[in-house]
C-alpha cells in the first residue's frame, strides 16, 4: 500500500549509511556515461518516487571514492516527502552490490561532506608475511598535522591533512592498516599503505616516512591496487539505526564469500603445486 502523506508537508531529511563493494563500479561519483555508486542511489530513489530531481532533493555524499574502493560507512543524504517508504523499499530497488545499513533522521541542513568531522579508512594487505610490528611503529608517524604532498597525486588543494590516529595489525590471516583523519587526498590512503609494506617487506626503514613528510621523493611509491581499500567509516557526529542484509543480498553476499574462500585455496594449491 502507497505511503499516505500529503506531498505538501516539508520534506524529511534522512542520511543513510551506504556500503557496497567497488569492483563493479566506476567509482562513486556520478557520471553520466558510467555505473557509479551515486547513479545507482539516485536511479532507485527516483524510481520508487522519492523524489525526481537529486539536486531538489538535495542529494550530497560524505565524498567520493575511486573506482574498485569498497565502503561500509559511506554516508548520504536526500531530503523526501516519503521517508517511510524510503526505509522499507530502496534496499530492494538497489543493485545486490550496494545497500543501506543504517538511517538516521537529520535537520533540514545537514551535509555529510561539510558535517563528516573524521573519515576512516581500511586497507587489507592480504598476508601476515610482513614485519607488522614495523608497520604499525612506523604508521604513527602520520599522526598530526603534515604537508601530505608526497603521499597525492598532483593537486591544487591544500595538501596539509590532519591524522588522529593511523595504526596496523593482523587478524584473521590478514594484515591491515587503519588511518582516520579529518580528510584524505587523492590516493593519499593508497600511497601510505605502499610505504607501510616496503617498511613490512625491509625495503626500507621508518626514515622513509619521516623523509616523505618533509617532502623527499627519494624513492618514488606507487598507490597500491585499489580493490583491498575500504571506507570504512565517516563520523557525522549522528547515530544510525541500523538495517539489516535480507533477502537476495543476504544469498548474494554469502556466495560471494564461499567464492572467494574457495578461490584462495585453489590458488593456494595451484602456487603449490608449481614449487
Amino acid at each position: 500500500m502507497e505511503e499516505v502523506q500529503a506531498p505538501d508537508l516539508p520534506p524529511v531529511r534522512l542520511a543513510c549509511r551506504v556500503a557496497y563493494l567497488g569492483d563493479r563500479f566506476y567509482g562513486s561519483q556520478m557520471q553520466a556515461e558510467e555505473r557509479t555508486v551515486e547513479g545507482e542511489f539516485v536511479a532507485a530513489c527516483i524510481r520508487i518516487g522519492l523524489f525526481s530531481d537529486h539536486r531538489e532533493a538535495g542529494f550530497s555524499a560524505a565524498g567520493r571514492t575511486d573506482r574498485g574502493v569498497h565502503a561500509r560507512g559511506q554516508v548520504f543524504a536526500f531530503s523526501t516527502p516519503y521517508p517511510s517508504r524510503a526505509l522499507s523499499a530502496l534496499n530492494w530497488q538497489l543493485p545486490l552490490d550496494c545497500w543501506i545499513s543504517g538511517y538516521a533522521n537529520v535537520e533540514a541542513g545537514f551535509h555529510p561532506r561539510y558535517d563528516a568531522k573524521l573519515r576512516t579508512y581500511r586497507y587489507y594487505f592480504g598476508t601476515t608475511n610482513l614485519d607488522v610490528k614495523a608497520m604499525d611503529s612506523a604508521a604513527r608517524l602520520f599522526v598530526g598535522t603534515h604537508d601530505f604532498s608526497v603521499f597525492s597525486r598532483s593537486s591544487e588543494r591544500n595538501p596539509e591533512r590532519t591524522i588522529t590516529s593511523a595504526r596496523v595489525w593482523c587478524e584473521g590471516g590478514t594484515c591491515i592498516f587503519e588511518v582516520t583523519g579529518d580528510s584524505f587526498l587523492w590516493n593519499m590512503v593508497r600511497l601510505m599503505a605502499a610505504a607501510l609494506r616496503r617498511i613490512g617487506q625491509g625495503k626500507e626503514g621508518e626514515e622513509g616516512i619521516v623523509l616523505r613528510l618533509e617532502g623527499e621523493r627519494f624513492s618514488p611509491l606507487s598507490p597500491l591496487p585499489p580493490n583491498s581499500l575500504i571506507l570504512w567509516n565517516v563520523d557525522c557526529g549522528i547515530s544510525f539505526h541500523p538495517l539489516p542484509v535480507e533477502g537476495k543480498r543476504q544469498v548474494f553476499l554469502a556466495r560471494l564469500h564461499e567464492h572467494h574462500t574457495a578461490l584462495e585455496r585453489v590458488v593456494h594449491d595451484l602456487n603449490e603445486g608449481n614449487k
